[in-house]
């Protein structure tokens, strides 16, 4: 038997890590998927590549949470679906498209404009 390998017989010294390996990740759990306010989307197109988001990215809308300017929301106009910063400029909230031939959409009760969800996180399946 001299020569062959058997795993439990291993020598040397433990490996200083053991104790910070994590059990399986859930990433349901860590992007609280389990909310009823959570949602995946995926992205399609390349708008927002200055922003770190990928077409085929899944990023993740929370619709509980508050507007805050300067974020990506998930939005709604014209009965398509955008992916879009929200500004907010003295007073006024807009919709700024990654690309800059678009000008900024102006959010008025009487467009068909409505923010459905914050981009709260984003998940890269390939790198």
């Amino acid at each position: 038997m001299a020569g062959q390998y058997a795993g439990d017989r291993t020598t040397g010294f433990a490996s200083p890590a053991a104790d910070s390996i994590e059990g399986p990740i859930d990433l349901s759990d860590i992007l609280s998927l389990r909310k009823p306010s959570r949602y995946p989307v995926r992205v399609q197109g390349l708008s927002f590549v200055a922003r770190g988001v990928l077409s085929g990215d899944i990023l993740i809308a929370d619709t509980a949470g508050d507007p805050v300017s300067g974020s990506l929301v998930i939005a709604c106009a014209g009965g398509q679906v955008i992916l879009a910063e929200l500004q907010n400029r003295n007073g006024k909230w807009f919709l700024v498209s990654g690309n800059d031939a678009q000008q900024p959409l102006h959010i008025d009760p009487m467009r068909d404009v409505e923010i459905w969800g914050n981009v709260t996180g984003l998940v890269r399946t390939e790198v």
